[in-house]
């Protein structure tokens, strides 16, 4: 039971600890006071009664000297002031003689009272028939009245004094036992005011302590942290659950996450850091094959606005085949020399690939038939630039370049699912499956000197796409074989845009 009311307390929060502190303290003093309070009263009500008989029996005295006094005035002036004195003297004592024991009993000082009692009301009808044999004029009774009156308040005054003086005695002693019993209680009070007070004393130190401990334990580990001191900073003990123990408990967690935070931030480091390497590289791969394309060319800019000169030139001849060529040459070069980033959509590449065949169908008089199957839905998706017109360019110059059939090449693009297909087939001299896995495997190059390669191989493509989409893409080569031509197929993930 104990242990569980230390659990339930251990529970409670600070503010709801203090309160029963402090109600707890407050109550105990109380109590302490109200026991003191009670003792002392009861004492003190016991010492007021002690000399309560003497005063008693000096009021019976009293009174009956005045009852004496005025009969004798009533006697030696028979005045009406003095009938009524007398009348009042006696109402007075009779009351004060009615208190007085009169049961019998062994006690001397009881018996005593008893005695007066009885003797007290033979002289109230002995003065009462003094007053009546007075007022009817009969001289010889009011007198052996008087003075058998008189001779009964000599015994009476004789008795009440005696009596008076024993219980004085008697009461002096008692008081003398109630004042030192008084004594003792004012020690006993002391003695137990200053246990009190040690004791919540005590109990504020162990209180505070309580409170202070955890709460340095805890400022120490939070202290080792923030020097970096991880491994140093131990689990703080939790004893209870209180607000303290609420924060220390949420320390602890945090002092648990902690490593594994530092290690995610280091792997998002890290990672970041492979991106940002990625970027580079496929800036790098892009600029090379930027490059590769201008190296071909003496100026390209010279070039560029020199076709411009040219396409308004036609035009202002009417040379309408001839403008739309140029243009297309222009068009071609803008992309390659205007692109300062590495992104573009498949519809930019698309209209790349558009001027590309224009441009090579009015070098070879329109033998190459192109043809696109595109869903517009997904001309928006984002991929590497110049990352078609290199295939394209390889399905020419090794597909069907040589051939003595038509040739033809078709772009498609369409979607599987979560992926976007991209599809570039010809119908040109094929290849073998050796020659497809020795082309994957990037172990032959397919960048021999044709005079109209741009200088951009399917290795660099290859390249770029892997670091664009994180290894997300497929890339695969297929061929029924010689003479059946040959299919490139480019898988990336489909995201919304």
């Amino acid at each position: 039971m104990p242990k569980k009311l230390t659990d339930a307390f251990a529970a409670l929060s600070i503010r709801t600890k203090l309160i029963c502190v402090f109600v707890l303290t407050i109550l105990v003093m109380l109590l302490v006071n109200v026991f003191m309070y009670l003792n002392i009263n009861k004492i003190t009500v016991q010492l007021d009664e002690i000399y309560a008989d003497n005063v008693r029996l000096n009021a019976i005295a009293d009174a009956l000297d005045g009852l004496q006094s005025s009969m004798t005035s009533y006697l030696n002036t028979k005045t009406t002031d003095a009938m009524e004195e007398y009348y009042k003297n006696e109402q007075n004592y009779a009351d004060l003689i009615a208190g007085l024991q009169t049961k019998a009993t062994g006690d001397e000082l009881l018996l005593m009272e008893r005695n007066i009692h009885y003797m007290s009301e033979t002289y109230l009808t002995l003065t009462a028939d003094t007053i009546e044999a007075k007022r009817g004029r009969n001289v010889e009774k009011y007198k052996a009245y008087y003075d058998d009156a008189s001779q009964l308040y000599g015994y009476l005054q004789m008795y009440i004094l005696s009596l008076n003086n024993r219980r004085f005695r008697t009461n002096t002693g008692d008081y003398e036992v109630l004042s030192d019993s008084l004594q003792y209680l004012e020690m006993v009070s002391i003695f137990i005011f200053i246990a009190l007070t040690l004791c919540t004393l005590l109990m504020v130190i162990m209180f505070t302590r309580n409170i202070t401990k955890p709460l340095r334990k805890l400022s120490d580990a939070a202290y080792r942290v923030a020097n970096g001191e991880l491994d140093q900073a131990d689990m703080v003990e939790v004893h209870s659950m209180d607000e303290i123990g609420v924060v220390t408990v949420a320390f602890n967690r945090m002092l648990q996450s902690i490593p594994a935070y530092i290690n995610r931030l280091r792997e998002s480091l890290e990672k970041e850091r492979q991106m940002k390497e990625k970027e580079l590289l496929m800036e790098t791969h892009l600029k090379d094959a930027q490059l590769k394309y201008l190296q071909a060319q003496i100026n390209p800019h010279f070039l560029f606005n020199s076709l411009n000169a040219g396409a308004q030139l036609a035009m202002m001849e009417s040379a309408d085949r001839t403008y739309d060529y140029i243009q297309n040459m222009a068009a071609f070069f803008r992309y390659n020399i205007k692109k300062d980033h590495d992104e573009v959509t498949l519809e930019e590449e698309i209209r790349l690939v558009d001027n590309y065949i224009y441009i090579l169908n009015v070098r070879f008089s329109g033998e190459i038939h192109f043809e696109k199957k595109v869903d517009e839905s997904l001309l928006g998706v984002h991929i590497p630039s110049m990352l078609l017109q290199p295939i394209v360019e390889n399905s020419v110059n090794y597909g069907i370049r040589n051939i003595d059939w038509e040739g033809r090449i078709v772009l498609s693009v369409y979607r599987e699912e979560e992926k976007v297909c991209i599809s570039i087939k010809d119908n040109g001299v094929g290849m073998t499956e050796e020659r497809i896995a020795q082309v994957m495997q990037n172990c032959i190059s397919h960048q021999e000197d044709t005079g109209d390669s741009n200088g951009v191989g399917l290795n660099n493509v290859m390249e770029r796409l892997h670091l664009f989409f994180d290894g997300a893409e497929e890339f695969v080569m297929m061929s029924e074989g010689p003479g059946r031509g040959t299919e490139v197929v480019i898988r990336i993930p489909y995201l919304k845009m």
